[in-house]
Formats: structure tokens, sequence, C-alpha cells
């Protein structure tokens, strides 16, 4: 008595036979398949290069998917690297925050920037960025383990930015190198709500955060050091 054959025996006896076809050749242009592409009935042969064009599509969208991001990386890092050579030319401890500031907002074209600083030497005591800081934002940016990038949500923080309008925002919370005290809060804002979101990714914002960090903390009294 002859077994019933199904589709799994099959495909394993074929698997298990890789000289099959090569010893039917023939087969190659009986055997019918269904497109699932077109629907209609064609050769195991054309089938074949149907998967084969499908697997060349899908390899050509994941390049250029990852030419994509490289391009936008490589155009992330000249922004930050536009960013460093500017601070790198400050010689006046003083002078950083607005530098830094203004720096950040040209280099990477955020409408609003803006940013605060505490537990300062004294000669600092009376600067811009040293002032409207309340108990509440200090709690706030020592709680930030990670930048919070995404919906503006009346936070206080955002009022320093001085703008009419700001529906999302980023916040870097400032830390001394090291000890990981933080000593500030750095604050990006834009009128468009797309252009800061919970889904982006945050690996530049922790690089920028770091680096601000490094440059302002020369400006902290010398006991906190």
């Amino acid at each position: 008595m002859t077994a019933t054959l199904d589709s799994s025996t099959v495909a394993q006896y074929l698997s298990e036979h890789p000289d099959f076809f090569a010893e039917h050749t023939s087969l190659l242009g009986e055997v019918k398949l269904s497109s699932p592409l077109t629907g209609r009935t064609i050769s195991l042969q054309e089938r074949q290069m149907e998967v084969m064009r499908d697997k060349y599509k899908a390899l050509e969208l994941r390049m250029s998917r990852l030419s994509r991001v490289a391009e936008e990386n490589g155009a992330i890092a000249n922004k930050f690297h536009g960013w460093n050579q500017a601070m790198l030319q400050v010689r006046d401890d003083a002078a950083m925050p607005r530098v830094l500031v203004d720096a950040l907002q040209s280099n990477f074209g955020v409408p609003h920037v803006s940013l605060r600083l505490w537990q300062l030497a004294p000669e600092y005591a009376d600067a811009w960025y040293s002032q409207n800081i309340t108990a509440d934002v200090r709690m706030f940016a020592n709680g930030l383990q990670t930048p919070y990038c995404g919906s503006n949500h009346d936070f206080e923080a955002v009022q320093w930015l001085q703008a009419d309008k700001v529906e999302s925002t980023v916040m870097i919370a400032l830390r001394t190198p090291g000890t990981g005290d933080t000593f500030g809060l750095l604050v990006l804002g834009s009128p468009d709500s797309e252009r800061f979101t919970s889904s982006m990714g945050t690996d530049f914002l922790v690089h920028i955060g770091a680096t601000a960090s490094a440059a302002l903390h020369a400006l902290v009294a010398a006991k906190l050091h």
C-alpha cells in the first residue's frame, strides 16, 4: 500500500535530495505554480526569479535605510563638531553659557535654547543664568536621569525660553563630571509638536549633556568641585 504524501513529506524529500531536479530537468519547465504577486500560473523557474527579485528589493530597501541613517548621523556629527568648536574658542568662563546656548541654537537649528545653573561661585551669582531657579526646578533636574524629549506639559523650566509657543521640548540635567551632582538644566524648545518626541533616540542628547556639563563646570563653586 502506498502511503499518502503530504506537502511536508514532499518538502522533506526534496530537501534531502538536492539532485532531484538535476536528474529531472524537464520538471523545471513543467511544474506550474501560482504567483502570489500576479495571481497567474507560472513555472518553477519563474517563481524562483520572483523570489530572488523580492529578496533583492528587500536588501535594496535595507541598504537605503542604512545609508539614510548614516547620512543623518553624519549630519548630526558635523553639527556637534561645529558646536564644540565654538566653545573651544571661549577664553572667559563667564561667557561660556551664552556661547554654548547660541552655538547650540545656530548649529542644530533649534528655535529656542536656554539654561540655568546653581551652586555657582560668588562672582556669577548675578548672572542671567543663575536667576529664576526654584526649588521645584532643582528637584526636577535632580530626578532627570536621562534627557526628557517630548511634549511641553507646561514645565516651569520652559518659561526660561521666553517664547510665546513651545509645543515640544528637550530638558537635560547638567551634572558634575565624576560625582554626578546636578548643578544645572539645559532646555531646548520648538513650536513644532513633532520636533522633539518621546520616540526619538537620546544618544546624542546624552552627549550634548555631558559636553555642556564639562564646559560649564568651571563656574561651579570650588568647594563643590
